[in-house]
């Protein structure tokens, strides 16, 4: 039988009984015994990984659930979509700018799992009906919706009798108040290492989250960029999205300083096209494969959505015509046959079911005091989805 992992509470007990110990100690041979006990404790978390930090490694029996070979390596389906306005079923008094939201989501059970469900259907529609192995969505309100949502496509999968082991079981996250309260989030049924989640400049929806799979770490970038409406100061905000690409840009740097192999995907709602200068020249993002190299020391990101036709891989209708604002880009390691890969070749814009008429518009759910004629949709923007690979496990060095 399997040994059980040690609680909470008999650690902090384990510990305060230590500290008492220590505390009657003279300060050098205290100090000398904490720096042991920490550098010991680091290389057990880098070494063992402990499940509460990473989670479980998928198994053999997993891996056609997952997607896994016998080998570890394997294929996965990957979907950004900004979900518009999601809520969850707390009335959190939010400031006005968001009331016509939570208010509304709270109060009526109806109306929110009529959007939870609209969600989950489109979702698990994708990969052959298996639903993405990785979904990134935006305007999100707060944890408590993403949980929704992932309990909402967890039943519907119960409900068609497919594969337990299709169920999503990781919610990436941290909640964020940035003018509105909505935030990027990760769901996903793959491995995550939880330490490293964190939100990135400040008040900025700029979420990073790590896949960790078979000793490869996939770095996940997910973000929701200033958007073109009129901006306080007058501007259409184009320095609010320079200064989500900088950011962005300077963490995939910093990283590739130590590791130009490093595996980056970055996507979001940028609010902007691919040929624009926050994505050209901030997010160094390009449609040319050519030019994406590891051994740039500034190097440069592929945009799988660069140089599409709008009129068919358009993601919003604005100003009358479609226009690709959402985005998936990728760094020079994914490219490599290494660790993560993707598939460029393979990224879609999900339309299927989204539209009504014959313009490339999406049919979007609506506030919930306004429902669009002719009945609820989904949202204003349309998925984008890629299809990612995954070398053999990585065996560790004897």
């Amino acid at each position: 039988m399997a040994r059980s992992m040690t609680s909470p509470d008999q650690l902090f007990r384990t510990a305060r009984t230590a500290w008492g110990l220590l505390s009657k100690l003279s300060p050098l041979p205290r100090y000398a015994i904490m720096a042991a006990v920490f550098v010991v404790g680091l290389g057990v978390l880098v070494v063992v990984r402990p499940p509460a930090v990473f989670g479980p490694e998928p198994t053999p029996e997993t891996a056609a659930a997952t997607g896994l070979n016998a080998d570890g390596s394997g294929t996965f389906f990957f979907a950004f979509w900004n979900v518009e306005n999601l809520f969850d079923d707390k009335d959190d008094k939010r400031r006005p700018v968001d009331e016509e939201f939570d208010n509304p989501f709270a109060d009526n059970d109806k109306m929110r799992q009529e959007k939870l469900d609209h969600l989950a259907d489109v979702f698990l529609a994708m990969n052959g009906g298996q639903g993405p192995d990785v979904i990134a969505c935006c305007e999100v309100e707060s944890v408590r919706a993403a949980d929704l949502l992932k309990a909402t496509l967890n039943k519907h999968l119960d409900d068609a009798k497919a594969d337990p082991k299709l169920k999503y079981t990781q919610v990436v996250m941290k909640n964020l108040d940035a003018g509105r309260h909505i935030a990027p989030c990760l769901i996903t049924r793959l491995n995550v290492s939880h330490g490293f989640t964190r939100l990135h400049g400040g008040n900025l929806r700029i979420l990073e989250g790590r896949l960790f799979v078979n000793g490869h770490e996939l770095i996940i970038i997910a973000s929701h960029w200033t958007s073109q409406l009129k901006q306080r100061d007058g501007s259409d905000g184009d320095s609010g999205r320079e200064k989500y690409a900088d950011i962005i840009y300077s963490l995939v740097e910093r990283t590739a300083e130590k590791n130009p192999k490093a595996d980056f995907l970055i996507c979001g709602d940028f609010n902007d096209t691919p040929d624009s200068d926050p994505v050209v020249k901030g997010l160094h993002a390009t449609g040319d494969r050519t030019k994406v190299k590891p051994t740039d020391r500034q190097p440069q990101l592929l945009d799988l959505l660069a140089g599409k036709n709008p009129a068919n891989f358009g993601t919003i209708w604005y100003g009358g015509k479609p226009l690709i604002y959402d985005h998936i880009c990728v760094s020079p390691g994914m490219l490599d046959g290494e660790g993560w890969a993707v598939d460029p070749d393979s990224v879609q814009t999900y339309t299927k079911g989204l539209t009504r008429g014959t313009r490339r518009e999406p049919w979007r759910f609506g506030n919930p005091n306004s429902a669009p004629v002719g009945g609820r949709g989904y949202s204003d923007h349309f998925p984008v989805t890629v299809t990612l690979k995954l070398a053999p496990k990585k065996v560790a060095d004897k």
